[in-house]
């Protein structure tokens, strides 16, 4: 099959190579010059692991094709999707604007029946927008449908989740519509939800509220410890435990970042407040990740009697393992409050820094973690990278001015690496 992707970000790149991986001939339309040339010469434009392999391999096939023209990719696709990004405005609303204009386009170089899908993250309804906006521009004997597949891939592990999801979710308005998606995704595994259009929309949301509030939840449960002096690792494990509940997200740390859950929850609040309900809940949500940075800063200024003129080494930038997305990361504002109350940062991330100079003003980046912490009068964990846990702490601790450990993702088993001789500080533990 031919299948256009209108976005070449996490979701429309990731999806479209896999799509090509299956056999299809996949075009990818963006509209920077210089992506979508480097895109032709195999370089992507983001890190996530096996990517720029399956992208290079694909495009040497012939199978996946990189433009800037929409004429020559949507006039030979059945399937259209729009994979562009909807960020949060000012009042927590999504931004539409980008999904309006690719649905104008698309609408206008309709040569032949087509099915546009939004898999891009949008609120109950606006795939009827789309489809209005479609209808207004384009030829009067093109026909076409719309349908709703919101995708549910991980920073990190996108290229496997795609390729092997808990679900597919298909929101359609006829059997013939339903029947074509469910043939294109034949070769991947996952459950289908075959529903409305409305309600596929809704299960996106409904999915990223879910789980920003089991790590609210988590980093609730981390400030009740801290005071009644119990270890929140174990809490959680004992409540994981109960199958009903499972531990997955159950996970305290700094807070939630990236271009899903902050966004997402915001943007259900304003579709809720529109509606006329006040969903406190969400309301927490947020709050508590914003109390989750505010906590860890709080803390190591406690522990250290004050970070003004101190040097603090950190390791992990990034808003997750295995991705350079600083999108919403809370490194950001954990570095911002630590440098306004005087402390010097220097900072290691595997993949990110390059971003993160972009972002961050003042902030020392290194070449190995160890000179991140040398001379540091603490070590502070905020991305939780697989590689930080295999290091020699033993060494590190040699480099360090002071022996203070502040594990804002619990990574370290505590006992071993007070045993080591740093005085440990993580997350609803000591």
């Amino acid at each position: 099959m031919t299948i256009a992707f209108v976005g070449h970000g996490y979701v429309g790149l990731v999806t479209a190579a896999v799509f090509a991986d299956l056999g299809n001939t996949v075009w990818v339309i963006g509209r920077t010059r210089e992506k979508i040339d480097n895109l032709n010469k195999g370089i992507t434009p983001f890190y996530e692991p096996g990517l720029e392999e399956m992208v290079k391999r694909n495009h040497q096939s012939g199978r996946l094709k990189f433009t800037l023209n929409y004429n020559e990719a949507v006039s030979q696709s059945k399937v259209i999707f729009i994979c562009v990004g909807t960020p949060s405005k000012n009042n927590g609303e999504a931004d539409l604007s980008d999904v309006f204009k690719a649905s104008r386009l698309i609408g206008k170089y309709l040569k032949n029946y087509a099915v546009v899908v939004t898999k891009s993250t949008v609120p109950v309804g606006i795939n009827r927008q789309v489809a209005k906006i479609i209808k207004e521009v384009k030829a009067d004997k093109v026909t076409f449908d719309i349908a709703s597949c919101p995708e549910f891939l991980r920073e990190g592990t996108a290229v496997s989740d795609t390729l092997n999801p808990d679900r597919i979710v298909i929101g359609v308005d006829s059997k013939t519509v339903r029947d074509i998606l469910l043939d294109l995704h034949k070769p991947i595994m996952g459950e289908r939800v075959i529903t409305t259009i409305e309600t596929a929309e809704m299960i996106k949301y409904a999915s990223n509220a879910l789980l920003a509030t089991k790590i609210s939840f988590a980093n609730a449960l981390s400030f009740i410890c801290d005071k009644v002096g119990a270890d929140v690792e174990m809490v959680l494990n004992g409540v994981g435990l109960d199958k009903r509940l499972g531990r997955t997200f159950l996970y305290p740390g700094v807070g939630f970042g990236g271009s899903c859950f902050p966004k997402d929850v915001k943007a259900l609040i304003a579709v809720a407040k529109k509606k006329g309900y006040d969903f406190k809940l969400l309301k927490a949500v947020y709050q508590i990740n914003e109390d989750a940075k505010k906590s860890f800063v709080d803390k190591v200024e406690k522990t250290l009697s004050g970070v003004e003129g101190k040097t603090l080494g950190v390791w992990g930038l990034s808003f997750k393992a295995n991705t350079d997305d600083m999108r919403q990361a809370p490194s950001i504002d954990i570095i911002n409050m630590l440098q306004k109350k005087g402390a010097r940062i220097k900072a290691f991330d595997p993949v990110a820094m390059e971003n993160a100079s972009r972002i961050l003003t003042n902030v020392v980046f290194t070449a190995s973690p160890s000179q991140a912490a040398e001379g540091a009068d603490a070590l502070l964990i905020l991305t939780e990278w697989n590689e930080f846990k295999q290091l020699d702490l033993k060494g590190i601790k040699k480099v360090m001015k002071k022996n203070f450990l502040f594990d804002g993702r619990n990574i370290y088993e505590l006992e071993k690496v007070k045993n080591l001789g740093f005085i440990y500080k993580g997350i609803g533990r000591e």
